[in-house]
């Protein structure tokens, strides 16, 4: 071969070599994003439904935007504010997210807030809902603007909804308590006593009387003595939550074996998706509130996870996780387009103008599969937009492990019916 070709030979392998080293180069982009959940500690189990959300929701786009590969960051919440923060802080530090998506508990909110606006990295979907957040949030918007539209809003806008079934049950004659008394129990969080606050007010409003106010740490589970004095003193309401599994699943099982009468509102009690297991017919009558698997899509989700990660998802915890994720991969895709390049300073932009602003939406038309539409205004953020065309839950009461809505009244499948 003579040196002239030998030449043009070599030139062609570094053309190849070049183009095919410039295309791994790209394609071997990376997109670190810090995922915060309470992987471990009382709350565990949903920090497996946020894991498998976020796979599966990763895997339709084979975790890829553009010539990026998205990369989930697990960061531990454990369930404590302080642990949440030094989590997320080495999150950056030492992996270098350049973004972050959920949360549960408002206390971690609450904390991780700052850490984000520190860093500015900017972070969607957490569900942290207490009124704290948005006090927070609205006292500087600029400064926490790096903490995006929540997945949840304040209890206020969700939680007065209980009471408003249960006076539509005593107008309609299906509740008819010995006297209208009521107690407010919850875990001592912020989620805990924002949520009590809101069903006193709602029930002060409408003529109950408050027995008592009583709030726990999320890691007890004896409740025996409570709920006998709720017993001798004849309270017909009992109103509170927990994000924590096991101290409202025995809170509900133990009033059953202390023979308890009372309506017991246990919001947050479907957020397991296998609330019943450690329950059994102890939750017969309760109310909550979560939404529903409405759709063929929603119902084929709940399938595919326990066929892939062996238990059946809650529609709250699991399935707000999946729509909050594949929102943000929408935002991460819209912003790929607008930018050219995804980083914390592009994707916290399009939050701002496109989220923010209400012109970027995620609903049925894009695959969500809870509910018809997270929106976010000037107006409302933090919190989403809440009416029944967009963000929404029904009043449920327990049978036999299954849950029929009894308000509002044209989503009602069932009445009420008293203990």
């Amino acid at each position: 071969m003579g040196k002239k070709r030998i030449l043009q030979v070599v030139a062609c392998f570094m053309a190849v070599f070049f183009v095919t080293g410039g295309m791994a180069s790209a394609a071997d982009k990376v997109l670190p994003i810090g995922v915060l959940g309470p992987f471990t500690g009382p709350s565990a189990q949903t920090g497996k439904e946020f894991q498998a959300s976020v796979e599966m929701a990763l895997e339709t786009i084979d975790y890829t935007v553009g010539d990026y590969r998205i990369e989930p960051v697990w960061v531990d919440s454990q369930s404590d504010p302080a642990r949440a923060s030094g989590a997320y802080a080495e999150a950056v530090e030492g992996k270098g997210i350049q973004a972050g998506v959920l949360n549960w508990h408002s206390s971690v909110a609450i904390a991780a807030m700052d850490v984000a606006a520190q860093y500015k990295v900017p972070h969607m979907f957490g569900f942290g809902a207490s009124e704290v957040v948005n006090e927070k949030w609205q006292a500087d918007p600029e400064k926490y603007s790096y903490w995006g539209g929540k997945g949840w809003p304040v209890p206020a806008k969700i939680e007065k909804n209980y009471i408003l079934a249960l006076n539509k049950a005593i107008e309609a004659g299906n509740f008819k308590p010995k006297k209208k008394l009521a107690a407010i129990y919850g875990e001592d969080t912020d989620w805990g006593r924002s949520a009590g606050g809101s069903y006193k007010a709602a029930l002060e409003a409408s003529g109950w009387e408050i027995h008592s106010e009583e709030y726990f740490p999320i890691t007890q589970t004896d409740f025996y003595p409570l709920l006998s004095k709720y017993k001798k003193d004849g309270v017909a309401v009992l109103a509170g939550t927990s994000a924590s599994a096991p101290p409202l699943t025995a809170f509900v099982k133990q009033s059953q074996e202390v023979g308890l009468k009372s309506v017991i509102v246990a919001s947050g009690l479907g957020w397991i998706g296998d609330w019943y297991k450690m329950t059994g017919p102890a939750s017969d009558y309760v109310l909550d509130s979560i939404p529903q698997l409405t759709t063929a899509e929603a119902q084929q989700w709940a399938k595919d996870v326990e066929a892939k990660y062996g238990f059946n998802p809650s529609p709250s915890a699991g399935g707000l996780s999946y729509d909050g994720i594949r929102m943000f991969i929408k935002i991460l895709q819209r912003t790929n387009e607008l930018h050219g390049k995804l980083d914390k300073e592009s994707i916290h932009q399009t939050m701002v103008e496109e989220v923010n602003t209400g012109k970027l939406t995620y609903g049925k038309k894009d695959g969500a599969i809870i509910m018809n539409e997270y929106k976010y205004t000037p107006e409302t953020m933090p919190d989403p937009v809440v009416a029944p065309e967009a963000y929404f839950f029904p009043i449920l009461q327990y049978k036999k492990g299954k849950g029929y809505i009894i308000f509002p009244d044209d989503w009602k499948q069932k009445d009420f019916e008293q203990k």
